[in-house]
């Protein structure tokens, strides 16, 4: 199976709940995506030199000024083991006031410098004080991370891109932007996303995957990892993150919107993570606010019978969305391995892409389709 291709393209279906067009967490109204990345240079590591296998991810939660017109959010550090920026702030003021970037460890703060900049010289804003949104993941098993190559042209290449009304839509996944030396199971990782929508909300997932021990990889509850425990070269594993980044359309509070956040710890757990010591596995979900709730707690009145003060009150209305969140996180996890292409980066480290061919075989003798 040469083409690279998604779990759905392969009939693989993750949970009950319906994806949305694109399958992708821009199936939220207004959310954009872009990246930009760098891929230079072959051979022995020369640290400030490369070879550079590195970028940027950036998600904008509309397509307007995110300081002038802030979303709501929560962040969730299920292991705080990571140089995120400005997570704190989100989680004490309950909003995010720039868009989100990601990239590889060390590049962390350049990119934080260069989306301060980009607010101030393209967005105009006035105020004396912004609080940048950075999460990363580490490459160095493919990159020269030391070397910090990521530069403001390249921030601003992402930012450009997701504030294009032409890439709103499919969204690029695998060896792009924050992603492309990121590792997962001992194969390729890198950024995957999934959306599920209903008549009442919309909500998308987007990850940047780097974790995960080959024998633990389990793929719509089947063992995959353990058939594909003699696929060669692999490597061993040696940075174990995860960014996953939560939109929704639905209009939530800033609390309501941290227990989603903690669900989407259940959606990596399903395939095949324990959550290790040094795992730097970090939840931003934030609120579009296009919907209200009105909808969504008629629809659970209708099909079960509870009176509305009692489903507002228990907030069980919330356990759709949790749903959704736990099922988009599983997918786009699993679409980032098929979406990732085999890559030779430093010190001529390999990181194989997991074989579809194989993967199809094996689900296909467990029956999942």
């Amino acid at each position: 199976m040469g083409k690279r291709i998604r779990a759905r393209d392969m009939g693989i279906k993750i949970g009950v709940m319906k994806p949305g067009r694109y399958n992708a967490i821009t199936d939220v109204e207004g959310v954009g995506v872009g990246h930009s990345t760098i891929i230079e240079g072959e051979g022995p590591l020369v640290i400030g030199k490369g070879p550079i296998r590195t970028g940027v991810t950036a998600i904008v939660p509309h397509q307007g000024n995110v300081y002038e017109n802030k979303v709501r959010a929560a962040v969730y550090a299920y292991n705080a083991y990571g140089k995120a920026v400005g997570l704190l702030q989100v989680s004490h003021m309950g909003v995010i006031e720039t868009p989100i970037l990601l990239t590889d460890t060390l590049n962390t703060w350049i990119v934080a410098d260069a989306l301060i900049d980009y607010m101030y010289e393209v967005m105009n804003v006035e105020a004396m004080s912004i609080n940048p949104v950075v999460g990363e993941t580490n490459g160095s098993y493919l990159n020269d991370s030391i070397g910090r190559h990521v530069r403001k042209k390249h921030v601003f290449e992402a930012l450009r891109k997701a504030y294009s009304r032409d890439v709103m839509g499919p969204v690029k996944e695998g060896n792009v932007g924050g992603g492309t030396p990121m590792s997962g199971f001992e194969f390729k990782g890198g950024i995957g996303t999934s959306s599920r929508v209903t008549n009442e909300f919309s909500l998308g997932v987007l990850v940047q995957l780097n974790f995960g021990r080959r024998e633990d990889l389990r793929i719509d509850g089947v063992p995959v990892g353990m058939e594909l425990s003699d696929v060669k070269p692999r490597g061993k594993q040696q940075s174990n993150s995860i960014i996953i980044v939560v939109a929704t359309d639905l209009k939530l509070t800033s609390r309501q919107l941290w227990r989603i956040a903690k669900r989407a710890m259940l959606g990596v757990a399903r395939t095949g993570s324990y959550g290790s010591s040094s795992s730097g596995d970090f939840v931003i979900a934030f609120s579009t606010s296009k919907r209200e709730l009105n909808p969504l707690i008629e629809s659970i009145q209708k099909d079960t019978g509870q009176g509305r003060e009692a489903i507002e009150t228990n907030e069980t209305f919330l356990n759709r969305i949790f749903r959704a969140t736990v099922e988009a996180t599983e997918e786009a996890i699993v679409n980032a391995l098929f979406k990732a292409e085999t890559m030779i980066g430093r010190d001529y480290h390999i990181r194989r892409a997991i074989p579809l061919d194989q993967v199809k075989e094996i689900m296909t003798t467990y029956g999942r389709i």
